[in-house]
Formats: C-alpha cells, structure tokens, sequence
C-alpha cells in the first residue's frame, strides 16, 4: 500500500514557511474523532492553529500525527492532530502560499497496515510503550 503524501508535504511547506518568516497555520477538521486541540476555538467544524516554532514547544511532525504543546487562553495545552485530520496548511500572511488537501486521502487508509508489513508476528504481539512524553 502507498503511504499518504501529506505529511511530507506539510513538513516540507511548514520548513519553506518559516525559512522565509512566515507563520505556518494548519486547518483541521474539528470533528475527527482522534483530534486532541482546543475544539472551543473551532469554527464551522474547523480549528485554525499558529504552528510556528515560536508558537508552539515541542513540535513534531511525523507520519501518523502533529503534536506539540501550546498556550489557549493561558492554559498550556498538548495538541495531538491526526494527519487525516489536516486540512491545509498556509501562511498567516498570505494564504495562497499553502496546500489544501484530498479530503478522500486517507480513505480506506489504515496505518496499521502500512505497519503490519514490515512487523513479524511475534513483534506484533508485543505490547508497545508509550511515546508520549511531556517536557517541563
């Protein structure tokens, strides 16, 4: 199965943002199941979240997610979005320096087949550690 394209794009669109002093804005889709954000934020079933490095502590993009830490209101909050759940990302300053994406890219995509794969039985059996960890 082809991995999603997403992911690869939005590292590489966040990088070329920030190198040239923009402030990289994701758009989610605020009724994904797994998302993790401060959905009171959320307008028309979408979340607009700063995804700067000065905006956020901790930033990672990886395959599966974008997760970070940030501050709502006063209240330091961990963040954990799905990447089926990004619907773009652009620039503060100017939007049309961005990428919307196939909302049907992760359709009948699963990651743990993408995982399955490459994983021996007796691997899969074992149980996984967690993570997640939180940095003062």
């Amino acid at each position: 199965m082809i991995t999603p394209k997403r992911p690869y794009l939005i590292r590489a669109f966040h990088e070329w943002m920030q190198d040239n002093d923009y402030t990289p804005y994701l758009m989610i889709d605020a009724t994904h199941n797994d998302l993790h954000a401060p959905l009171q934020y959320a307008q028309d079933s979408r979340l607009v979240l700063a995804a700067s490095y000065q905006a956020t502590h901790n930033l990672q993009i990886d395959n599966d997610a974008i997760s970070f830490a940030a501050r709502f209101g006063g209240v330091s909050e961990e963040v954990w979005i799905p990447m089926a759940a990004v619907m773009a990302i652009y620039a503060k300053e100017d939007p049309e320096h961005g990428i919307f994406f196939d909302p049907s890219e992760y359709d009948g995509y699963e990651e743990s087949e993408a995982i399955d794969e490459d994983i021996d039985t007796d691997e899969q059996d074992r149980p996984k550690g967690s993570t997640l960890r939180i940095l003062d």
